[in-house]
């Protein structure tokens, strides 16, 4: 056997690709281009895709075009009016059960007979009831002994209503009539506030499928004879001129009978149920909205009045056309109800002031869902209608006058109105949420709402101003930090677009006074994150952040999640903008990151905590102390101490470290000593590494840094270790994905590129780290056939290249390279020859063995491949490389690609071979 001699840079420049000088880089666009360059693009004339870079005038004005063209024909159906009003008539329910859910049990004063039928009321024991009475008299006086659970209730309402259905398709609708003023009967009790709201709702849905039924009786007898025949189609905006006489009497019964009904409330209800039937007496329906919310006033008790005009308000958008009088008298209305109950020492019924809160709680929702009604597709004149009647302003011109309004609902007044107006008139809104403090509502939320609504649209600066100077002098009077924090996070956007420096410098200077005094609450530390990451987002510059007054002070009283949100912020701003050299702004971020270390448990982390693990392994990376090298090593290992748990980390330390001993190698070998410390702390920190293919890539990185700084002994260890990393993967990890086993083998070819440069040792024999390789081979279990070919091949391949009188590459400073070393001597390459041959016995009994054919035919060519590269073809060669082509033709297609090129490749380095011939395809 006999290497083939090589020459690098021969076979470098033969197979280099010829090159021409050019004039112009490649992708530099002139201006003036040539005419066989140019695209015509061809304008179809078609607006269907708006395209802002070409013809703009035209695509504007084909766009106004169609916008204009859009309003005038594009007048919203009743229809889809309705249906609109139906979703959200929906979506509001769902938000009112949801927020009062049903109570395990309800035990109501005057239980219902229509309930009771099926429900099961539970009767108290006598020794029951007379304990009850000896703990506490007066609420046992006040107790009925009739207790149902919530769910029994509200099944029970589900079979009134098919009950009530059945009866009306067994047209027994005197029955389904009766029924259904029983079931509106049960809105007259509140005495469990809790259930009111989920009562609502089911009765609610009772009445709107009886009102559908009685609508569409009334639309058949109207549109339909007694025989049968169609007497007219009644279009969607019909007149009540349209309608028959019949049909106008059977509507007129109804009403009737829905005005004899004794009882105000469920009188009430019902009209309002089939209130779209009077569109068959009336071409103004609307009329009798104003007198029903008349009647509305001889309700007593406030829960169900306010939960009566709601269902008004509901009932009324089914009707084509109506104007918002009605919806501002309910408003006003409830207004005087929520007055005398916040004015009263006691709640209704007697109840407690916790009472009295939880029954405003429970007025909020129709309050909401009334002003949302006013305001609904209203004009900005409209608006100013409105307030004037709602006692809110002088004339439509002097909005806001000096009369208080109640909280709750000034509070659903602002999220309702305008955007230009709540600009215009912002600092009139401030002196009336001022004048409105009463315990409905929590007076900070609603200046809080006025800066949302606020940053919506940005009014005149001069507004902005004086609203921004109010809000401050509020703020200044509040004691606690939740209040303050509520108040001022809105307006913190504002102060920051604006450069309202000085009032943010008194905010983050109240917010720390506050947290000061007493420890946060976990409310608090929400607030304090909004606010942190607001004046993150803004600043560009992290030491601009680090420079404001009490931020780091705010930032030391954080805890929990939002604690860590701000720290990763603010490392990713850290890490955006290049290196981090200010030493004051490297201590502060190294105890952020601790702080983000303590507070993540990396061990065992998962999705955020990967990525915050990435971004204090960036911070370390682009820490650059400049000439304190040795600053910066002490610095690496306070990283290693402090992040220890973070692997990720300790990857970039090691890089880290090598790459400053390659800085330093820069002056020559002056540093030396500082170089070596720097090698000896990358081989403290690998073996702490979990991953085995980081292990084995980080000692080669070290090894070439040794390398390079000519500590050959050093390089010697690092590559022994790499070996025995290799070595100990069974014991550790004896399960590795196909990801895992690619990645080892192409470390392993990536060792054996290292060892082209690494000088050989002739006391332990020159290839003695080549055969702790081989031996890797026949040892660990995760190296299958294929693998084993590959490395195989690295090592004939390492082998004949260090064979060569000339080496491809070699170390940048003065180290004998083998090439060099062992210069003319036999013994080195007889050496290298007799292991080679060793090797390729082995390949030829792995291929061998191989069970599948297909990669026994790729093996088998791959070894030939080699072998041509490496060795001349002789009589010793020849009939390996035969052998090989043999299995591979006997294991693959006639028509392989790399089966025919690999007998060109062994035809053209020796033609006479006869390979050809034996391997005739």
């Amino acid at each position: 056997m006999e290497f083939r001699p090589r020459n690098y840079i021969a076979e470098e420049e033969s197979h280099a690709l010829p090159r021409s000088r050019a004039d112009d880089h490649p992708l530099f666009a002139p201006s003036t281009s040539s005419n066989h360059h140019k695209v015509d693009v061809v304008d179809h004339e078609s607006h269907d895709f708006f395209d802002p870079l070409r013809s703009p005038a035209a695509n504007a004005v084909a766009l106004n075009k169609d916008v204009e063209d859009g309003e005038s024909s594009s007048t919203v159906s009743s229809e889809a009016a309705a249906e609109v009003s139906v979703k959200e008539w929906t979506t509001f329910k769902r938000f009112l059960m949801q927020k009062f859910p049903v109570s395990k049990m309800v035990s109501v004063s005057l239980m219902p007979d229509v309930i009771i039928k099926t429900g099961k009321a539970n009767v108290k024991d006598s020794t029951t009831k007379h304990l009850k009475e000896l703990d506490d008299p007066a609420n046992f006086a006040e107790e009925d002994v009739k207790v149902i659970t919530g769910q029994e209730y509200v099944s029970r309402l589900h079979e009134l209503k098919d009950e009530i259905k059945r009866a009306w398709t067994a047209e027994d609708r005197v029955t389904s009539l009766k029924l259904s003023i029983k079931v509106a009967r049960l809105l007259m009790d509140t005495s469990v506030l809790q259930f009111y709201p989920t009562l609502f709702v089911l009765v609610a849905e009772i009445m709107d499928m009886l009102g559908n039924l009685v609508w569409e009786r009334i639309k058949q007898k109207a549109e339909f004879g007694e025989d049968g025949s169609r007497l007219c189609y009644l279009s969607e905006n019909f007149k009540e001129i349209n309608i028959c006489v019949e049909a106008k009497e059977t509507c007129n019964n109804w009403f009737c009978k829905v005005g004899s009904v004794r009882e105000l409330l469920p009188r009430i209800y019902l009209e309002l149920a089939i209130l779209p039937c009077w569109r068959f007496l009336n071409d103004r329906p609307a009329n009798s909205l104003q007198r029903l919310v008349l009647m509305t006033r001889g309700l007593a008790d406030p829960l169900a009045s306010v939960y009566c005009r709601l269902y008004m308000a509901h009932c009324a958008r089914k009707l084509p056309s109506c104007d918002t009088g009605h919806l501002i008298t309910s408003i006003n209305d409830i207004k005087i109800l929520l007055t005398r109950v916040l004015s009263t020492k006691e709640a209704a019924h007697g109840k407690s002031v916790d009472n009295r809160r939880l029954l405003v709680s429970l007025m909020e929702p129709t309050i909401e869902y009334i002003m949302k009604c006013i305001f609904k597709d209203a004009s900005q004149r409209q608006v100013g209608t409105v307030l004037m009647e709602l006692g809110l302003g002088r004339n439509q011109v002097e909005l806001f006058g000096s009369n208080p309004c109640v909280s709750v609902v000034l509070h659903h007044l602002l999220k309702e109105l305008p955007t230009e107006i709540v600009g215009s008139y912002a600092v009139e809104i401030l002196h009336l949420i001022e004048y409105s403090n009463d315990k409905s509502y929590d007076q900070c939320l609603n200046y809080r709402l006025l800066g949302f609504r606020l940053c919506e649209r940005r009014p005149t600066l001069d507004i902005l101003n004086a609203a921004v100077d109010r809000i401050i002098q509020v703020v200044t009077l509040l004691d606690e930090l939740d209040d303050f924090l509520k108040v001022v996070d809105p307006y913190v956007d504002i102060i920051l677009q604006n450069q309202m420096d000085n009032h943010l410098n008194t905010i983050l200077e109240g917010i720390s006074e506050r947290a000061c005094k007493k420890e946060i609450v976990d409310n608090d530390v929400v607030g304090l994150q909004s606010i942190l990451m607001k004046i993150l987002s803004h600043f560009k510059d992290l030491e601009d952040v680090f420079a404001l007054g009490h931020f780091l002070e705010i930032l030391d009283v954080m805890y929990g999640s939002s604690r860590i949100s701000i720290d990763m912020q603010i490392l990713n701003m850290a890490t955006r903008n290049g290196c981090i050299n200010d030493p004051t702004t490297v201590q502060l971020l190294f105890e952020i990151c601790q702080a983000l270390h303590d507070g993540i448990d990396f061990v065992n982390s998962k999705g955020d905590d990967y990525q915050a693990a990435r971004l204090i392994s960036r911070f370390v990376l682009m820490v650059d102390y400049g000439a304190e090298m040795e600053r910066h090593l002490t610095f690496l290992v306070e990283c290693r101490g402090a992040f220890g748990s973070i692997n990720e980390l300790k990857e970039t330390l090691v890089h880290s470290s090598n790459h400053l001993a390659t800085k330093a190698l820069k002056d020559g070998r002056k540093h030396l000593s500082f170089v070596k410390s720097c090698i000896a702390f990358s081989e403290v920190t690998i073996p702490s590494i979990s991953d085995h293919i980081r292990q084995l890539n980080l000692y080669i990185e070290t090894s070439e840094v040794a390398l390079l700084a000519g500590l050959i002994s050093h390089s010697d260890g690092l590559v022994d270790s790499a070996i025995s990393c290799l070595q100990s993967v069974d014991l550790i990890n004896g399960s590795l994905t196909p990801v895992d086993v690619d990645g080892m083998v192409t470390s392993i070819q990536k060792l054996c590129s290292l060892l082209v440069i690494v000088p050989g040792n002739p006391e332990l024999g020159f290839t003695h780290t080549l055969k702790s390789i081989l031996s890797l081979i026949t040892s660990q279990s995760w190296i299958t056939s294929k693998i084993k070919i590959r490395i195989s091949c690295a090592i004939v391949s390492l082998s004949a290249t260090l064979s060569q009188n000339k080496l491809p590459y070699n170390a940048d400073l003065e180290i004998l390279s083998n090439d060099l070393l062992f210069y003319g001597d036999s013994s080195y390459v007889q050496e290298l020859l007799s292991f080679s041959e060793h090797v390729l016995q082995n390949l030829v009994e792995i291929i061998e063995q191989e069970p599948s054919g297909a990669a026994r035919g790729s093996m088998a060519l791959e070894a030939c491949n080699c072998i041509a590269a490496s060795f001349k073809i002789n009589h010793n060669i020849q009939p390996v490389c035969s052998k090989l082509i043999e299995t591979a033709k006997s294991n693959l297609s006639t028509n392989d690609a790399y089966l025919q090129s690999t007998i060109k490749v062994l035809d053209k380095h020796l033609p006479t071979s006869g390979i050809s011939a034996s391997t005739t395809i």
